[in-house]
């Protein structure tokens, strides 16, 4: 099992970097996460791992790419639910790296 070392303490992640405890998962770790793949975690990116981590908790499963950007435009306009807005946050994929960042499981399906 794949362990993530933050703060002193080992974090377990899955074979595809996502953690399985999602109780683990802190703003700070998150950050680092982030650092460590080269994205200084911005506003913009707050605002869509915010908004999966309230989808999450309102479906209990990560969107693939398609729904993150339909459901985005919804809330949030076309201006920020678009596929070329989200990759230029996200550019190793919106809805993968963005929920690994969330500390949500990997999505399902077409991503």
């Amino acid at each position: 099992m794949p362990m993530y070392d933050f703060q002193g303490k080992q974090i377990e992640l899955d074979d595809d970097g996502f953690l399985l405890n999602l109780d683990d998962w802190s703003k700070e770790l998150a950050i680092d996460m982030a650092g460590k793949e080269g994205i200084e975690l911005t506003e913009a990116h707050w605002e869509v791992i915010n908004f999966l981590k309230d989808y999450y908790k309102k479906y209990q499963i990560a969107p693939m790419i398609k729904v993150l950007v339909k459901e985005m435009g919804k809330m949030m306009g076309k201006d920020k639910g678009n596929t070329k807005y989200l990759y230029q946050l996200f550019p190793a994929g919106p809805a993968v790296q963005a929920c690994k960042y969330a500390g949500l499981p990997k999505p399902t399906g077409c991503v």
